[in-house]
């Protein structure tokens, strides 16, 4: 399996990529070509066209929810998949409303859009993506530092509410020698996830994890976070998005990270 960073807030030094705060990730799997969020804007196609990728050979898009620094490229797909439209998987509450106090920050393209010119999968339970490649649908709370955290609020009826991110997903490709987590936010919680994935696919050797960890503070839960990762023996981290300097520092001093950026790319087997 092969794995490019199309987005994300970093870029490398003499690597002349466009970055900006959102992600999306590009991987293939055998025959699949799986876009993984599809970051803010138009970056994701401009970063791809840069890296040689043809994104309208993309056989599956993927969405961990529905924030738009990971649904914004949504409104920019029609341009690219202009003859084969890959299936979209998501959460069933990935395209409702969303907003934080006054400022909407959720998908700019709306479930019923979608539906007029794509296949829409909209699952709670999990569902493969590829022959090693599965997403996790909705993930439970499994470890007790990680609670749900209000997000803004979302309108599921007639009327905003606290939304607490239900919708938050990731995928897991199962190696060789062991899992690989792949996330967008991490809003269910990165333990939560890991957990979750080693009961789906009933796997227990978690190998190296990247994506948004939602790490900022430097808190008890970064603590039993970090003591997570090294009782299950992850000794390959590679946060990025979504987690603060702190964050990565404190982690680096206990399991050494990877930096990432834009048009990273990593093989895993």
């Amino acid at each position: 399996m092969n794995l490019t960073v199309l987005v994300d807030n970093n870029v490398y030094i003499d690597h002349y990529y466009l970055g900006e705060p959102a992600l999306s990730f590009y991987l293939e799997d055998g025959d699949e070509k799986i876009l993984f969020d599809t970051g803010y804007s138009d970056v994701f196609i401009k970063n791809a066209d840069l890296l040689a990728i043809d994104l309208s050979q993309v056989t599956k898009l993927a969405l961990s929810h529905g924030h738009n620094d990971h649904t914004g490229g949504l409104k920019l797909i029609s341009s690219i998949f202009t003859k084969e439209k890959p299936q979209i998987i998501a959460h069933p509450l990935t395209f409702f409303p969303k907003k934080e106090e006054e400022l909407v920050i959720g998908s700019a393209v709306t479930k019923e859009e979608l539906k007029e010119n794509y296949e829409l999968l909209l699952t709670k339970d999990p569902v493969k993506l590829s022959p090693n490649i599965t997403f996790l649908g909705e993930i439970p709370e499994l470890v007790d530092f990680e609670p749900r955290k209000q997000v803004g609020e979302t309108k599921l009826s007639d009327h905003f509410a606290p939304d607490y991110v239900l919708d938050d997903s990731a995928l897991v490709y199962e190696g060789h020698d062991g899992l690989y987590i792949i996330t967008g936010c991490s809003h269910s919680g990165i333990s939560n996830i890991c957990e979750y994935a080693k009961q789906v696919i009933g796997i227990q050797t978690i190998k190296s994890i990247i994506g948004g960890f939602h790490l900022f503070e430097e808190d008890q839960q970064l603590d039993k976070t970090i003591d997570y990762f090294e009782k299950n023996q992850i000794t390959t981290l590679y946060p990025c998005h979504c987690v603060s300097f702190q964050a990565k520092a404190k982690l680096h001093y206990h399991i050494p990270i990877e930096e990432v950026g834009v048009g990273l790319q990593l093989e895993w087997h």
